[in-house]
């Protein structure tokens, strides 16, 4: 019985040392938390999302009322995203933009060689 635990603790061992390895330069991810600041915000962009899309989805409401309230809420969010830091990706490959870009020439045809 005691055998089986040693052999099923040692392979669990073996198994989760493999799995952190798959991971190796990213498990910083697992510790990087977004402060209360950015969960605020985030939250308040997220409820005058909601508003917008109830006051746009209910046909009870005149367009006429509705259009300054969500016309004030965008603004409110275009106000709350510029409190938030741009994102910092970090990629573990260059971006596609920073090559040179690849330029394509097509051949002439006949047509334009004839003009």
């Amino acid at each position: 019985m005691a055998s089986r635990r040693v052999v099923f603790l040692s392979s669990a061992l073996l198994l989760a040392q493999g799995a952190f390895q798959a991971t190796a330069g990213e498990s910083w991810q697992l510790y990087r938390h977004h402060d209360r600041h950015w969960h605020t915000v985030h939250r308040s962009i997220y409820e005058l999302e909601n508003r917008i899309a109830l006051l746009e989805a209910n046909p009870q409401v005149d367009d006429a009322d509705k259009s300054p309230l969500i016309s004030g809420a965008r603004a409110q969010i275009r106000v709350l995203n510029a409190k938030l830091e741009p994102p910092r990706w970090q990629w573990a490959v260059p971006c596609c933009y920073s090559r040179k870009p690849i330029r394509l020439h097509q051949a002439p045809t006949e047509k334009a060689l004839t003009r």
